[in-house]
């Protein structure tokens, strides 16, 4: 079995990690105590990527729950799944990281981080064949971006050769919980292009969007948006739980969605999305699906991909249907928009396909994009960080926590040089292009 081993940190981590796994044990028939009551063998096959047998046939999530203040923590062992977890497996601080990077990466976290590499060793050598890990985190607090991306480098020097993959929560004008969330964005930024993998980028205002526009909600909550996260983790991790057409893997994903290892980011999508009173009104079928999935308005990240063009989709579908149809439409999608795909890399629309659909749905499509346009949510973080970086503003607050001016020149001009090399990717059209762009980047130091 390729096991994952599951890590959700600081508070928004904590609220999006606990409900994936609500949503996830419930797709496999597992109920809060930990016991299997699952209806068909098939959803208890592959259990063993993220959950590892306790006694008496219990199942435990291979998850680690970590914050730099016990709250957060507290709620997640209160909540319905909340006994699931192994409680030797909760990290908690007593301090809090109050929303500074630099505490969370530099002093408080690193206090922490002897405990939390002793739990992850635990739960390595408890697998068979480690896959990789996954790390559920936002970039505007304190202990998601800077803790966040400590485990994440931690990890990467211990376990060099495992997938490290993010859901990570990016920040958005209109959604704003705190001032200073462009430092501790661009800070974790910085990071995520180095130590991670694959990263899925979420943020809080296309959720909104979706919520008000799609689902016709007049005041979504949290939960809410986060049940549209765990909906979207589970659709991105259903290959890896259950026995597809398809069995795809963390790595899998990563070799046919990253053309550049430094453009690891994805856009992630989710469909059928209809509002609650007219679900009936709608036949879900493989055409809506597509149709759907490639819409603007189901993504879950803030930049609307028609500003820029994809690298790589791939796409899973979960229901009964034919793998023949699915190919058909994609192939449809992509011959008919063909202007949106880069065509240096030919067929690059993979899909998967899983006849287990989640709870509640007849069919349903997940969507992964590696679009150009993701530029646009890094442009619109780095002119607000440039803006308050230019008048040293709240810097006093880093630099006390022993950072330097430094980290954070380099930081901003590593997310200009991100964002300049989706733009020259997204301008690549024929072979000299990409050519004389690599010597640039050759010439360039780094």
């Amino acid at each position: 079995m390729r096991e994952i081993v599951h890590i959700q940190v600081g508070q928004c981590g904590n609220q999006i990690g606990t409900k994936f796994w609500e949503v996830i044990s419930d797709e496999h028939g597992i109920n809060p105590t930990g016991e299997a009551q699952a209806a068909s063998d098939l959803q208890l096959e592959r259990i063993n990527v993220y959950y590892k047998e306790g006694l008496e046939g219990k199942y435990v999530p291979r998850c680690l729950l970590v914050d730099l203040e016990p709250g957060t923590i507290d709620v997640a062992k209160a909540c319905t799944y909340g006994k699931l977890f192994r409680p030797d497996n909760f990290v908690a601080g007593t301090s809090g990281a109050g929303n500074n990077f630099a505490k969370g990466h530099y002093t408080e976290g690193a206090e922490l981080m002897d405990q939390v590499l002793d739990v992850i060793r635990k739960e390595y050598e408890s697998c068979d064949c480690l896959q990789g890990f996954q790390l559920c985190h936002s970039l505007g607090g304190g202990t998601g971006s800077g803790m966040g991306t400590l485990i994440m480098s931690k990890i990467r020097e211990e376990f060099p050769d495992r997938i490290m993959t993010s859901f990570s929560v990016l920040p958005s004008p209109k959604v704003s919980d705190t001032v200073v969330e462009p430092y501790n964005s661009v800070l974790s930024v910085h990071q995520l292009v180095e130590n991670a993998d694959q990263t899925f980028c979420i943020d809080n205002e296309a959720l909104y969007d979706i919520c008000f526009r799609t689902l016709k909600l007049k005041n979504p909550n949290y939960s809410d948006l986060n049940h549209l996260v765990s909906m979207c983790m589970s659709g991105v991790t259903t290959c890896l739980r259950f026995p597809g057409q398809l069995n795809a893997d963390l790595r899998k994903l990563a070799v046919n969605m990253v053309p550049f290892p430094r453009l690891h980011f994805f856009v992630p999508g989710f469909a059928p999305l209809t509002a609650r009173g007219s679900q009936s009104f709608q036949a879900v079928s493989v055409p809506e699906l597509t149709q759907q999935m490639f819409d603007a308005k189901n993504m879950m990240a803030a930049c609307n991909p028609l500003h820029g063009r994809y690298l790589t989709v791939a796409s899973v579908f979960r229901g009964p249907m034919s793998m023949k149809e699915v190919e058909e439409q994609l192939l449809k999608i992509h011959d008919k928009n063909s202007s949106y795909f880069v065509e240096w890399i030919p067929n690059n629309v993979k899909t998967a396909v899983c006849d287990i659909p989640p709870k509640g749905l007849k069919m349903s499509s997940t969507f992964i994009g590696n679009t150009t346009a993701l530029q646009e949510v890094f442009k619109r973080v780095s002119e607000q960080f440039t803006s308050m970086f230019r008048r040293k503003a709240f810097l006093h607050w880093y630099i006390g926590e022993g950072m330097d001016e430094m980290e954070f020149t380099e930081a901003e001009s590593n997310m200009n040089d991100l964002v300049s090399e989706y733009q020259q990717y997204q301008d690549a059209t024929t072979e000299n292009d990409i050519a004389s762009g690599e010597d640039e980047a050759e010439q360039t130091p780094a």
